[in-house]
């Protein structure tokens, strides 16, 4: 996709490799490596980190190896926003994201969707453009492992500038109104707690692991807002799960755990690391 409107990768090279035969053998290598974890129920999210490779691949793999084989028309994409403000949700209005293995296409019948008649979504580029070599890393890094999952699917990019617990029910809704008809997964991608021993960071992280699997996107969000535990992108969490909610009766899996220390060998300040899966069983 020569022409257009195309969102330019922001963090290859620094996140994950630049040169394309390097990046498809990275991730090959953390699948090769991943266990293939047993789902009830038909998938409809994923939780995953947004770290670089060398860090939180070995945990995201776990989640987005469970596509091999499955295919999707449409992935929607929801990220923090770690580099501007804004109100609300923005869903990126170009033709692309690009990374070294090639274009996604945008599917913009459904950014137009999803941001008409929203109280919350918009289409606009900001928290997806890159401004003074800086660009949202949060969504970008996912997308490489979706292009060697998948192959072949859609993308529908949306920021959180906002992720206050009414943001997430109406984005909630706007991802079911959109979405409840097609073959779609939904990835939240968030880090949990930063900087704190890795024995305090255990201690957060497993409250927030608790309100996930336990299904209370509520009380996670309560408990986010207290202070109790922490996630860059709770939002994103908390709005996966109340659209499955919409959709029928859900349930949240742990796949994988692990701290920045792991690979570091610093345990005196981490960054949890979580990879979850959202799954609609039958009735």
């Amino acid at each position: 996709m020569e022409n257009g409107n195309i969102r330019e990768p922001a963090v290859a090279g620094a996140f994950y490799p630049a040169d394309p035969v390097a990046l498809s053998k990275a991730i090959a290598q953390l699948f090769a490596d991943a266990p293939k974890m047993q789902l009830d129920g038909r998938l409809v999210g994923i939780i995953s980190p947004h770290a670089g490779y060398m860090y939180s691949g070995h945990v995201a793999a776990v989640g987005y190896k469970l596509l091999e084989g499955e295919s999707f028309d449409t992935v929607a994409v929801i990220s923090p926003s770690h580099t501007v403000y804004f109100d609300g949700v923005s869903a990126f209005p170009g033709d692309a994201y690009r990374t070294p293995l090639g274009d996604i296409e945008v599917d913009g019948e459904l950014v137009d969707e999803i941001s008409t008649d929203s109280k919350v979504t918009i289409k606009n580029e900001i928290g997806h453009s890159i401004v003074s070599s800086q660009g949202e890393h949060a969504l970008e890094v996912q997308l490489p492992f979706l292009q060697i999952a998948l192959k072949d699917f859609k993308l529908l990019p949306l920021v959180m500038g906002d992720q206050s617990y009414p943001v997430c029910e109406n984005l909630a809704e706007d991802l079911y109104r959109v979405l409840k008809d097609r073959k779609a997964l939904v990835v939240a991608s968030t880090d949990l707690s930063h900087f704190h021993p890795s024995d305090r960071a255990s201690r957060l992280d497993s409250i927030f692991i608790e309100q996930f699997e336990k299904y209370r996107p509520e009380g996670l969000a309560k408990l986010l807002g207290s202070r109790s535990c922490e996630a860059c992108g709770g939002g994103g969490v908390i709005a996966a799960m109340l659209y499955a909610q919409k959709l029928g009766k859900p349930s949240a899996k742990m796949l994988k755990y692990a701290d920045s220390g792991v690979v570091s060998g610093d345990h005196s300040s981490v960054v949890g690391y979580l990879s979850g899966a959202i799954t609609l069983l039958e009735d």
